[in-house]
């Protein structure tokens, strides 16, 4: 079985790119990717790969200047030539699935989420790139009009998809009208050590970005100046939350700090905060490794991740208000969380367990599909 992976682009090592790096580590593979930063790629587990880049990687500072380039990602996607293999696995969130394969190959996608930007997350991304009226806006919806027609069409060319959710294998139900089978992406839990004496903080960590709401944690825990709250990340978002969390002694902003410490911090939280509507969200699974509970938003991936009452609670709205009311409720039954059975939860979600579920999957499918062709 001659397996290629093919992934959008290898720019930074987040939520998507480990799931490329495990994949390789049970299907060591050629990879394309429209285009990489070669130094964040020889930092990371794919530095031995042989990678194979579209010709956007000529263009200047394309790392910086790709999401300008959205248009050529369907047609540079689709330069690639896959022949040869007899299965493809493509990791997307954009324009992976799109990769060429004929009838004697087998294609597997697992998807992360379909376009957000030119689905369900379409209006606000007009909104938040101040693209109210005139010829950008056009522009933009011209775009990504045609991004979502060839999105509905490309996913014709998938064999086989794999969700990183149920939150996110309804939402390919409902563009591509396909089933997904759902294979929880790897957290690296080996990583995150129990500590059950938790200090009397709660933590919020994330690049700050608007769709995070770190802001909203920021306003809550302005209300409550009893109760400490340390925010990890740094991105645009931070002039606005340093303003919301300026003349408040008991939240300290700490900007981006490296792993080792983002980890100290997540091992002795006695919450982790998260009001993100994410497609799964691997922070969360990170602090339980480490027996801390969640208070997160109830939607998205954290309904799949946070057992409520059991390893964390849920909050209704994306509202400060909200959060401070389960932050309460949090505290009124802080002494029931069992930080054991807490990271007991998290390994469902281990790399071990992710690896052995794709391996399986894809040998699977790869029996079937050569039984079909008689081979």
């Amino acid at each position: 079985m001659k397996t290629a992976i093919v992934h959008e682009w290898l720019t930074t090592f987040a939520g998507s790119e480990k799931v490329v790096e495990e994949i390789y580590e049970v299907f060591p593979s050629p990879i394309y990717t429209l285009f990489m930063d070669k130094k964040m790629v020889s930092q990371s587990r794919l530095s031995g790969a042989e990678i194979h880049t579209s010709s956007l990687q000529r263009f200047p500072m394309i790392t910086k200047l790709y999401r300008k380039l959205l248009a050529l990602f369907p047609r540079k996607i689709e330069e690639f030539d896959l022949r040869g293999y007899d299965v493809v696995i493509s990791s997307s969130h954009s324009v992976a699935k799109g990769a060429l394969t004929d009838s004697n190959q087998l294609h597997i996608s697992y998807i992360h989420t379909p376009v957000r930007y030119a689905w369900d997350l379409y209006f606000r991304y007009l909104e938040e790139a101040g693209l109210k009226r005139g010829i950008k806006r056009r522009y933009a919806e011209r775009v990504l009009h045609e991004l979502r027609k060839w999105d509905v069409v490309s996913a014709n060319r998938v064999d086989y998809f794999v969700a990183n959710s149920k939150n996110i294998a309804r939402r390919v139900n409902k563009i591509y009208r396909r089933e997904a089978e759902v294979i929880y992406p790897p957290v690296n839990v080996k990583e995150f050590a129990l500590k059950e004496a938790k200090d009397n903080y709660y933590l919020a960590a994330s690049r700050l970005v608007a769709y995070k709401k770190i802001d909203l944690i920021a306003e809550a825990f302005s209300r409550m100046p009893d109760k400490r709250l340390v925010i990890v990340g740094d991105g645009p978002d931070m002039k606005k939350i340093k303003k919301i969390a300026a003349g408040h002694s008991n939240i300290e902003l700490l900007g981006y700090r490296p792993f080792p410490e983002l980890r100290d911090h997540m091992q002795n939280a006695k919450g982790f905060v998260f009001a993100a509507d994410e497609d799964f969200g691997i922070m969360p699974v990170e602090a339980q490794a480490c027996g801390t509970p969640v208070i997160a938003y109830g939607a998205g991936g954290a309904l799949e991740t946070v057992v409520q009452g059991a390893t964390g609670l849920f909050f209704d709205t994306q509202t400060p208000e909200s959060i401070i009311d389960t932050v309460k409720e949090f505290e009124r039954v802080e002494d029931k969380w069992d930080a054991k059975k807490i990271r007991k939860h998290a390994e469902k979600f281990s790399t071990a367990v992710f690896q052995k579920n794709i391996r399986e999957f894809v040998e699977k499918k790869y029996a079937e599909f050569s039984a079909k062709r008689g081979r």
